[in-house]
């Protein structure tokens, strides 16, 4: 298995799509990754990649954490989860029994000496890959969106893939206290322009209503004088 690329501007956007439909696509964790490569994991979310390059959520075991694509690659089909076994350590071997040796009339030797043989250490030992932290997931961006369509102003909210609220209907006056608070310029000049327009046609409206209420009581008086 071939877990040393990261996932792919194209596999990340089918993982997006499998996602929408329901399946929690399976990745194995890269050598980025760090300790828990070469481990099969699912993905369950993606956020925003604009504000964090680790927005691929993945649950392995008992957690869900954020991963970048460069941390994951797509598991080929039936792969499990890698479990390593260790090897069983051989046993050490019995040290051999000299024999007794059979002596007649030999003189004594005085035994020499054994020295120590110098054991020079010549190669390092190999440095220890340092362990990436994995960080904790933070909560879920929220939105909040102010928008205007048909005369109306309305307001939702949104939290990741969650709707907190749905668009409701508020003043045109709140959503000029609402745009003030956004220090952009031409922002306000465009709400503005907005309520102005609407202020026109509604006083043209109302013009258009008083002549004929004006109208209407003008026949009426001439009926009740031809009573």
């Amino acid at each position: 298995m071939d877990a040393g690329q990261g996932l792919s501007t194209s596999e990340v956007q089918s993982i997006r799509e499998a996602l929408a439909a329901g399946r929690k696509p399976r990745v194995v964790f890269t050598a980025a990754a760090g300790q828990i490569a070469g481990q099969v994991g699912q993905v369950i979310e993606l956020t925003n990649p604009e504000v964090s390059d680790e927005f691929v959520v993945v649950r392995f075991g008992r957690d869900e954490l954020p991963f970048s694509p460069a941390d994951l690659a797509v598991a080929p089909k039936g792969v499990t989860r890698r479990v390593v076994e260790p090897k069983p350590e051989p046993e050490p071997e019995a040290p051999a029994v000299a024999a007794p040796e059979f002596v007649l009339d030999t003189p004594r030797v005085p035994a020499q000496r054994l020295e120590e043989p110098k054991v020079e250490q010549t190669e390092k030992p190999p440095a220890r890959r340092a362990v990436k932290a994995v960080k904790p997931k933070g909560p879920a961006g929220l939105t909040v969106t102010l928008a205007y369509a048909d005369g109306e102003w309305t307001v939702a909210a949104q939290q990741g893939s969650k709707a907190l609220a749905k668009p409701y209907v508020v003043k045109p006056a709140e959503a000029l206290k609402m745009v003030a608070l956004v220090d952009v310029p031409g922002v306000q000049e465009a709400v503005e322009q907005i309520l102005g327009t609407e202020r026109a046609e509604a006083e043209q409206q109302a013009d258009k209503l008083r002549a004929e209420l004006a109208e209407i009581e003008a026949r009426l008086a001439e009926l009740r004088e031809a009573r």
